[in-house]
């Protein structure tokens, strides 16, 4: 016999990732990304990404449990090859250009990833509808 759990995860609050120079972080994430600035405490700075906060933070224990490389964002966009010709322009660097990666029925996943000033790797992702 199967339980349900008593607890179900199904939203994030917080996504963090690590960086090592927190205003040269501030100053991609705010500046050439766009993302909103929510505020800074410290080593640590705060946006918001349509209710989900990241946070870039210089790990306290170097090399310990908390310094590794962050997770890939997927930054949903409605349309990669734009914001992909408008964020190059910016200076930001792409490590693939834009293409397509699945197709199912109803769409194409559209992607390309860039690296953060701290050596992170993120995507722009679209779900681009098929004609028809």
């Amino acid at each position: 016999m199967t339980t349900e759990p008593a607890v179900r995860l199904s939203s994030l609050l917080q996504i963090a990732i690590r960086v090592r120079d927190v205003d040269r972080a501030i100053t991609f994430y705010r500046d050439t990304l766009g993302v909103p600035f929510l505020f800074q405490a410290g080593n640590l700075a705060f946006f918001d990404l349509d209710g989900v906060r990241l946070l870039l933070d210089i790990p306290e224990d170097a090399g310990g449990e908390f310094d590794h490389p962050g997770s890939i964002l997927y930054f949903r966009v409605p349309s990669v090859p734009d914001a992909y010709e408008s964020l190059k322009a910016r200076g930001v660097d792409f490590v693939t250009d834009p293409h397509i990666v699945h197709r199912t029925d109803q769409y194409e996943l559209w992607m390309a990833f860039f690296r953060d000033g701290e050596d992170n790797v993120h995507a722009l992702s679209e779900e681009r509808p098929l004609a028809g």
